[in-house]
């Protein structure tokens, strides 16, 4: 996240000022109300979890001080409920669909389930993660040099390949990782109670997990860690280290490492591209289109509130490393750009998911 997520950083707070200077907007718009997050996963994924995390701190900081009230729809890799969102969410500012590239991918790719359409929706926060891959000690695996050498055909269990899977499994194939993918969990919560339960040996989390669930798993013996996605350099290309999770290597390193070079070709290109999208703007809550703009600036100060709020920044140390939240302001227009990839890295993707991971569009 280093260059990019220094530069949007340095974004939301010039946008902080800008909003403190404002008049106080609508204090009491949220007075006596009820917000309900739309999470398109099970309990106890990332996206769940960081969700659990932000309310109280949205219903401190939001005017009015409304309660928020979480909820999860999975299913279909988050389609399902995000399309509920498109079909039944209205544009009052009570209803936010908060997710991660699982439903941006399958939007990106146009795959016909779709019925939502991100790029006219606003957008009222994000908040970016990275993600670490890890294994079982079953495997004989001891650190990622000795990935192509496990002593167990290495299982890796996912939601959906178009979805938030889509770069652990570049990842892969950027590595030339031989990995049978089982898809069709309901969340990374699932995910990860079928890797203690022994079912799988290679698994990707997300940070707010990583960190709060897996961590311990490290510590007693029971994963190794391998690589994370990384995060962008000052060149554009995803070759530097996790911030957050600098302990680890990126997937760059880990690809000089079994190699000697650096790693290039379409698959790097797409991984690259991906894994930028899905790190970068990790967490994202997504309001109706429609969505009045004083309701986004309403969301703008409250998030500049929130990075501000010293038991946040505390807190947020064990969850995400301390990552703050961008507002709407800065996250959307980025947010709005990648979701429109060349024509040849769209062609890429879908010829790989079709012929490899049976996806229909």
């Amino acid at each position: 996240m280093t260059i990019l997520y220094k530069t949007m950083t340095a974004m939301a707070v010039a946008g902080a000022v800008a909003i403190s200077g404002t008049a106080v907007l609508a204090a009491d718009f949220y007075d006596g109300k009820t917000i309900k997050i739309v999470v398109p996963f099970s309990k106890g994924g990332a996206t769940f979890v960081s969700a659990k995390f932000l309310e109280p701190y949205f219903e401190k900081h939001l005017p009015g001080n409304p309660d928020i009230d979480v909820v999860d729809r999975p299913g279909g890799g988050s389609i399902l409920g995000a399309n509920w969102f498109a079909e039944n969410a209205k544009p009052n500012g009570l209803t936010i669909l908060f997710t991660t590239s699982s439903t941006a991918n399958p939007y990106v790719l146009g795959k016909k389930e779709v019925k939502y359409d991100l790029a006219k929706m606003r957008i009222a926060y994000s908040h970016p993660f990275g993600a670490v891959a890890y294994t079982s000690p079953s495997t004989g695996v001891t650190s990622a040099k000795d990935i192509l050498k496990s002593k167990t055909p290495l299982i890796y269990g996912g939601i959906a390949a178009a979805a938030s899977d889509l770069p652990g499994l570049l990842s892969f194939e950027v590595l030339k990782v031989p990995v049978k993918a089982v898809l069709g969990f309901k969340g990374r919560g699932p995910v990860r109670l079928s890797f203690e339960r022994g079912e799988t040996n290679l698994d990707y989390q997300f940070t707010p997990v990583y960190l709060t669930q897996v961590k311990q798993l490290i510590a007693s013996g029971k994963a190794i860690p391998l690589w994370s996605g990384g995060s962008v350099a000052a060149d554009g290309r995803l070759t530097d280290r996790d911030s957050v999770n600098s302990d680890v290597p990126s997937v760059y390193e880990v690809y000089k490492t079994l190699y000697g070079k650096e790693p290039s070709g379409p698959a790097w290109e797409a991984f690259q591209a991906i894994a930028s999208v899905t790190y970068a703007f990790g967490l994202t809550a997504y309001m109706p289109e429609g969505t009045p703009q004083s309701v986004i600036d309403i969301f703008n100060k409250a998030v500049a509130d929130i990075n501000a709020d010293p038991e946040f920044q505390k807190a947020s140390l064990g969850v995400t490393g301390g990552a703050k939240l961008f507002p709407g302001s800065v996250a959307e227009p980025a947010l709005k750009k990648a979701l429109q990839p060349s024509e040849e890295l769209k062609t890429y993707l879908r010829d790989l998911l079709s012929k490899k991971y049976n996806v229909k569009f």
